[in-house]
């Protein structure tokens, strides 16, 4: 990660001498060149934006009462949907829906308050520390104690009391700053938690479990995808000594909300809460196919860089979100996480390694219970 800005170097305030993009962040030169283009697109197709947001409306329900319904009657409308990008001015509440954790909430009345109210945690003063290289750039969380970076410290705390064998972890912090844009405290507590302890899709908490297991498992997995589905730059990456883990770990450890441009972030995350972890896999792939002929004849450091670099135009979600689909994966995913497994466990895998698998997850019944019996219990 490149070092961000140390706390006392952060502004008091937001700077209201200097322009902000439509999702809150102080524009830079490319930026605005960005906004410009999408100011343009939106005035010229207003008329089937509007269109596009009663459909979606009329599918949800009022406060998403038709969802459920919806689905189970037009799941490949649904799918299309949500591929093609959820309004902006609806998003917050869909992925709320698509997680799961609308249910968890409901199930969960005043969890939230206890943890962050009654609860200490002995993360308080890393998440303190991290708190301001949480999207430094954005006004909601630029005041310093200003009422962005207490949310996200609510947020931070109180998931590293509901969940203390996974804490907090440098990272964390950008998946609830991104939540915290599109929703409140609570609801994004409960969207960290459905993710974390697989509410609709495979749970997620080993990406922060100590060693890391589920990063290197979904390394690993990267890094043999890569191999088949592009064999030339696969080889490429041998000869030059790159493996995933120098520049794919803060693709899944943060589901690019950390250094991607946010439009295209906004549109991964849509169908990454829809169809799972496999979508970080197909994006992945695709930046990697989009500048594939340009990567194979980088060396080292040149190739480094232009792996923690994309170009502007790889980035643009209507032309990498087809490609990216475009990559069957799940078969092999399933595969290949079967393979992981057998080599962790194998003969000759020692007990440090042993150590790297993930753990099995645990219901949520129960880890809440245990957090609600246990008043002792203690990203960006």
């Amino acid at each position: 990660m490149d070092k961000k800005k140390e706390v006392n170097d952060i502004e008091p305030g937001p700077d209201s001498s200097r322009s902000v993009d439509r999702f809150g962040f102080i524009k830079t030169e490319q930026s605005n060149s960005q906004e410009g283009i999408l100011k343009s697109r939106s005035t010229h197709e207003r008329g089937r934006e509007e269109r596009r947001i009663r459909k979606w409306r009329k599918m949800i329900g009022a406060g998403g009462s038709d969802w459920k319904h919806y689905c189970r009657r037009n799941p490949h409308v649904v799918k299309r949907r949500i591929r093609k990008g959820i309004p902006d001015c609806l998003r917050g509440l869909v992925w709320q829906l698509i997680s799961g954790s609308r249910d968890l909430l409901l199930m969960n009345p005043g969890v939230y308050e206890t943890l962050v109210i009654y609860e200490t945690s002995t993360s308080e003063l890393e998440i303190i520390r991290d708190i301001s290289r949480t999207f430094p750039s954005h006004v909601f969380f630029q005041q310093r104690h200003g009422p962005g970076q207490r949310s996200l410290y609510n947020v931070l705390k109180a998931y590293s009391v509901y969940d203390r064998d996974v804490g907090y972890v440098q990272g964390m912090g950008f998946i609830a700053g991104l939540l915290l844009l599109y929703m409140s405290e609570e609801d994004a507590f409960w969207l960290i938690v459905a993710l974390l302890k697989g509410a609709v899709h495979a749970p997620m908490e080993g990406l922060y479990q100590a060693g890391l297991p589920l990063v290197q498992q979904y390394l690993f997995q990267f890094e043999r995808l890569v191999r088949e589905h592009m064999p030339k730059l696969g080889e490429h990456f041998i000869e030059e000594m790159i493996n995933p883990s120098m520049y794919a770990s803060q693709w899944f450890i943060t589901v690019f909300s950390y250094s991607f441009p946010f439009h295209i972030t906004l549109r991964v995350w849509d169908v990454f809460l829809y169809e799972g972890i496999k979508v970080v896999f197909q994006v992945g792939l695709a930046l990697l196919r989009f500048c594939h002929d340009d990567l194979v004849k980088l060396p080292f450091e040149e190739l480094l860089h232009s792996l923690r670099n994309f170009p502007e135009e790889a980035t643009d979600p209507d032309k990498l979100l087809p490609l990216a689909f475009s990559f069957k994966v799940l078969s092999q995913l399933e595969e290949l996480e079967k393979e992981y497994q057998k080599r962790l466990e194998g003969p000759n895998a020692n007990s440090s390694s042993k150590r790297l698998q993930p753990l099995k997850s645990r219901t949520l019944s129960r880890v809440g219970s245990q957090v609600l019996s246990n008043s002792n219990v203690g990203k960006k």
